[in-house]
């Protein structure tokens, strides 16, 4: 079993910026994919990002350039900077593992189907 749990979210205005955390428990975090996902009112769960054990990462277009994931396996930790928010940006941030990530191609990595273990989400607010 793996734990997920999400901080850094909050309020902020057009333009901030933020660094969302997820700690994950468990001594394989270093062989998991990890995502992040976001699901605003009304919509479904969207990918955001995700960065591989080898560290390859992968964007969705509404983020790219203004996002980087990035993960400290030392610290069982991946992180999502979020620079330039937007108010489209508002949605609960969820951080997602995928156990098996082996032979994945770049679009199954972001498919939140093929993520087995998920964090409670934290919410960011962005205020136009």
């Amino acid at each position: 079993q793996v734990q997920l749990v999400e901080s850094g979210g909050g309020l902020v205005q057009a333009g901030d910026s933020l660094r969302l955390s997820c700690a994950a428990s468990g001594r394989t975090f270093s062989t998991y994919t990890m995502g992040w996902f976001r699901q605003a009112p009304g919509k479904e769960r969207e990918f955001v990002a995700t960065i591989t054990r080898s560290g390859m990462t992968t964007y969705a277009d509404s983020v790219k350039g203004r996002f980087t994931i990035s993960r400290d396996n030392a610290k069982n930790t991946v992180y999502l900077q979020a620079n330039n928010l937007e108010p489209e940006d508002t949605a609960v941030y969820y951080c997602a593992a995928d156990a098996f990530p082996d032979y994945r191609s770049r679009d199954e990595r972001g498919d939140r189907h093929n993520y087995a273990y998920w964090g409670q989400g934290t919410q960011v607010t962005v205020s136009s």
